[in-house]
């Protein structure tokens, strides 16, 4: 066992390194965006990934989802789409005389909402509701989700026609924003591989899925993990580091606006949640500067004089991860 390990490895911790360790075998090179999905799973957040057409966001979505007893739903977003499609409407039985709700796909643990940035306005304030207070309002009637309740967005950067930027808001109440890019020569071969493998041979059953007990149980070890004073200093110091036009001026004059604190709070728990999975019961600062820009840069809008410039948010937030001490 390693130095730092958990001295009782529980159930709760074994059934999710089996779903790593499944959903790595299934998808190639996303060793990140796994164990980026399993830390918002565990720390009860949201995730946004972002890249090109054809890197397997949506798969990765359905094979977690397949290792979950979980209820799961999927929205393909358009510029059409209805808030009622998403939350449900009130019909009329007329055998019964009354209204009945019939509850949408929204009313599910895990949903996938695929294309996010192609629903309009509306259906991106109803979702921002569910996932800021786990609640959806239909026809004046507030409705409570069901828990757990995650949801996993993809984003295809390239699409510009027919899209709706996400507010600021919305953006915020992402706890990690994961971008993936295009595969090499050598992961593009394992991809051809993998498929051509399973156009051959049968599917393996999906058997005994992690049951919502023990998703429950694998957050409160989660949330106990130790998270030291000066650990916590880092992190308030890294997050405020933009805030201060004082220091760092060629970074800070670059930035409009800053993290709230809701990014300290989402940085700690997504931290925890790492050191979790990957067996220890105290956060170490490499948890913190793996995790920093994708809970970071999101948060942080940037002054059009950096934009203009071809600056991205994820470059200033890891140049702060360089500059900013650890103690």
């Amino acid at each position: 066992m390693p130095e730092g390990a958990r001295s009782e490895t529980s159930l709760a911790s074994h059934r999710l390194e089996d779903i790593r360790a499944f959903l790595n075998q299934n998808l190639v090179e996303s060793d990140a965006l796994v164990e980026k999905l399993l830390i918002c799973l565990l720390a009860d957040g949201h995730v946004l990934v972002e890249g090109p057409p054809g890197l397997a966001k949506t798969r990765a979505a359905k094979l977690l989802a397949s290792k979950l007893d979980l209820s799961f739903s999927r929205i393909q977003c358009t510029p059409d789409l209805m808030p009622a499609d998403i939350t449900g409407t009130s019909i009329w039985r007329p055998d019964s005389g009354v209204f009945e709700f019939i509850p949408g796909p929204i009313f599910h643990s895990l949903l996938l909402v695929d294309e996010i940035n192609r629903a309009p306005p509306k259906v991106q304030s109803a979702l921002l509701e569910a996932m800021a207070e786990r609640q959806a309002t239909v026809a004046g009637e507030t409705r409570i989700l069901p828990e757990p309740f995650m949801t996993i967005a993809t984003q295809n950067p390239i699409e510009h026609e027919g899209t709706f930027p996400l507010p600021e808001a919305q953006l915020d109440r992402f706890m990690l924003q994961v971008k993936i890019d295009l595969p090499d020569e050598i992961a593009e071969r394992q991809i051809l591989d993998l498929v051509d493998q399973e156009i051959i041979n049968e599917p393996s059953k999906i058997i005994d899925p992690v049951s919502k007990d023990e998703i429950f149980a694998a957050r409160i070890e989660s949330r106990r993990v130790y998270l030291s004073p000066a650990i916590k200093d880092y992190i308030v110091r890294l997050v405020t580091a933009p805030r201060n036009k004082t220091t760092q001026t060629d970074l800070s004059l670059k930035i409009e606006h800053p993290a709230s604190p809701r990014g300290t709070l989402a940085l700690a728990a997504a931290a925890k949640a790492r050191a979790y999975i990957n067996g220890r019961d105290f956060v170490l600062p490499d948890d913190i500067s793996a995790l920093a820009v994708d809970v970071l840069s999101h948060r942080t809008i940037l002054s059009w004089r950096a934009l203009s410039d071809g600056d991205t948010a994820r470059e200033i937030i890891a140049a702060y991860l360089e500059r900013v001490p650890l103690t």
